[in-house]
């Protein structure tokens, strides 16, 4: 099924300069865009997860050492 949406002529202008040829269509455009942040969706919460994991083991460090520190206070 074929809709129309409607789009600020701004709108309309930014899509026609994303388009990489004549033929292609504003649904190309948008398919595309819409992968792209896909993406970067995912990459993002790989990101994050690493970053979680860095600082949980830097945590285990930090609290290892004192741990340790405090055997000295007993």
């Amino acid at each position: 099924m074929v809709t129309t949406i409607q789009l600020r002529e701004g709108v309309k202008r930014e899509l026609e300069r994303l388009k990489n040829s004549s033929n292609e269509t504003y649904e190309d455009v948008i398919l595309g865009l819409m992968k792209i942040a896909e993406e970067q969706k995912r990459r993002q919460r790989f990101l994050l997860r690493d970053g979680y994991r860095e600082m949980a083991s830097e945590s285990l460090v930090v609290a290892s050492d004192w741990d340790a520190a405090s055997g000295d206070w007993e």
